[in-house]
Formats: C-alpha cells, structure tokens, sequence
C-alpha cells in the first residue's frame, strides 16, 4: 500500500486541503505545525482542533511539528518535516503547488550536485535575503524561474531538496481556486481569505468542511498576544540570548517597540530588505516564546489517528519512539513552553499538552 505523506499547517482547515487529501493515495499521514506556524504567526484556532478537522476529512494520522521545525524558513520547515515523515515510513510526499513541474528532477539535481549548490549559495552577496539567493541557485543549477509571489512553489522546492537520496516519489498537486494570499470569496478560498473574513459566517460555511466546529472554537491572532511580547521585549535584558536573535535585530526592535501599537507596525518599522517580514515576524514568536536552540526531540508526537492510522503506527513503535499523551515527563520543552503561551491569548483555550490523548476518527 501506498503511503502517502503531507505537510501542512491547515491555518484554517479549507476545502483547498480537502481536495489535497483527496488526491493522495493511499494510507495518508499529515506532519502538521503546533500552534505556531510557519511564518511566525499563531495558528488561528489549536492543534488539536485542526488535527481532528483533518482526520474527519481523510487524514489516517496526524503527527506534531516540533516548534523549532514548524517556525522556520522554507528549507528548515522541510528539512525536518520530511526527517519525521521519511521516520513513519512513507514512499510518497504529496503536496499543493502553483506550478505542476517535474520536482522528482529538481530532488534528482539536488542528490546529484548538493555540495556545489550550498557552495555557490553561500558565495552569493549578502545584500540579498535567503529567498533570492535561494532563487538564484535554482536558476543556475536546474534551470527554473520562479518569483516570491509562489510560496506554495518554493516550498515544493524545499521539499525537492529534502527528499534527495531519500527514495521518496513527489507528488505535486495543483492548487485549486484562489491565489495563495487572496482575499476573494470563491468555493475553494485561501486561507488568508477566511481569516479576514471570519464575520461572515455564510462564506466560511460554504469553504470550511465541518465549519462549526472551526467556528466555535477559541480563536486568536497577532493581536492577542501582542501585550506580552512587548513585555518580553521590554523586560528581558538581552535579546541576543533567544534563537536567531542578532545585535543588529534586536537593536531595531527596541528603538520600535514603543512608537509602535500593534504586532504589524513593528514588523514594518523592523524589516529591510536583507530583514524580510516573515523572517521578522518569526523572530518575534522566538522572542514571544523565549525560544532558544534546543535540540529536536527523538519521539514524535502523535495529535491523532483513523483506524488504519493506528495500525500503521503498530508497525512502526520498534523503529520511532512514539509520544501519544504528555506526562510528567516532556515531549519537547520549547514546544511544550509555546503552548503555554499560546493559551494566554484566549482565555477559553484548553490545556494543549499535558494529558492530551490523541483524537480518533
């Protein structure tokens, strides 16, 4: 049997990641973000809600990111989500793209020519953001374009590099309705569009599979946690010592923090060109966090599971220490500690980790 894996954030569960689970094969296992996702944001409603949401919808099992995987840049967000998949035992990766292109060549070109490609990437000037340089090698050594309006694409790209001499078939899907970042009503909406237009509850219903069960969840954003992060800005006595934290970045942010009364104004009062948003918006959730380098953990930790999900972790708890309930002893500290912070932003969030079993469809 085919064993199919995903990576995802579902920031909200859509009808565009229906159709994704739709087109995989086989047994299907989703490697999905916490409660904090990939660009630095936290997630709109929790991990576990989100879990059962994909579980309901054709999920077999669904497993956690660690939070230094999930809040990460493209090829680090990869990198470890393929290690974690590739450890569950899957022999295909299927994922949503802007462009269907031939990625098992690109993966190929990678395996074949890794070493030249990271040397000519980090010969590249530094005035440009990693994207670029990204883009550039891309260009020289597989001969493709892309632009960084095609985050799905570049994700695809990552996910090309990560399964190099891995023996993994990619299987790009193209991606259904509307743009990554549009905010336009359509059947198969982005999930941009539902988070901004959360008030109208006919839209959602028409785009959320199992819509009130995403709505009547506790739901969050930036906002809601914005009173604590200027407190640790404030209060900590040195950001450098927080993951990814430099002189130059933390400098900026505390000259902003005061004139600046929401999350988005500090963003744009911190970026540059060589200090893009994403990246500064998940320096923020570092900083949110008090997130410092800490080794990935070994167990991965299991959100929930179908029968047939259930089976097939069976066959592989010889091979992978498996967390299915958070005790006494923790899973992964710092994933652990953002959790806690994330439940400050609503008060009706439950607790995310300690006793948590996983869902079962």
């Amino acid at each position: 049997m085919t064993i199919t894996g995903i990576v995802a954030e579902f920031n909200p569960f859509h009808n565009g990641h229906k159709y994704l689970l739709d087109q995989a094969e086989g047994l299907k296992i989703v490697a999905m973000s916490g409660n904090f996702m990939q660009r630095g944001e936290p997630a709109i409603v929790d991990k576990w809600t989100r879990a059962q949401m994909a579980l309901e919808n054709g999920a077999d099992l669904v497993v956690e990111l660690p939070f230094l995987v999930s809040v990460q840049s493209a090829d680090y967000f990869a990198q470890g989500a393929v290690d974690i998949l590739d450890r569950l035992g899957i022999d295909t990766l299927t994922f949503g793209t802007e462009e269907v292109l031939d990625y098992g060549r690109f993966s190929q070109v990678y395996e074949e020519k890794a070493e030249q490609m990271r040397t000519y990437l980090a010969a590249l000037p530094d005035n440009l953001t990693y994207p670029q340089k990204t883009q550039k090698m891309w260009e020289k050594f597989a001969g493709i374009h892309f632009t960084g309006d095609t985050p799905n694409h570049i994700l695809g790209l990552a996910y090309a590099k990560a399964c190099a001499g891995k023996g993994i078939r990619l299987q790009p899907i193209q991606r259904q309705g509307a743009g990554f970042h549009s905010t336009e009503k359509v059947a198969i909406a982005s999930a941009t569009a539902i988070r901004q237009h959360l008030s109208d509850r006919n839209f959602v219903g028409r785009v959320v599979p199992d819509a009130d069960k995403f709505l009547s969840a506790p739901q969050v954003s930036w906002e809601n946690y914005f009173p604590f992060l200027r407190y640790q800005i404030l209060t900590h006595p040195d950001l450098t010592q927080l993951f990814q934290v430099n002189e130059e970045v933390a400098s900026r942010i505390r000259s902003a923090i005061s004139d600046c009364p929401t999350v988005e104004e500090l963003i744009e009062a911190v970026a540059t060109k060589r200090y893009t948003k994403a990246r500064v918006r998940r320096i923020l959730a570092y900083i949110l966090v008090s997130a410092t380098d800490l080794a990935l953990p070994e167990a991965v930790h299991v959100l929930g599971f179908s029968r047939k999900g259930q089976e097939h972790l069976k066959t592989r708890k010889k091979t992978v220490p498996l967390i299915t309930r958070i005790g006494k002893e923790p899973w992964d500290r710092l994933t652990q500690q953002a959790d806690r912070i994330y439940q400050l932003g609503n008060p009706d969030i439950k607790e995310q980790s300690i006793g948590r079993v996983p869902v079962r469809r």
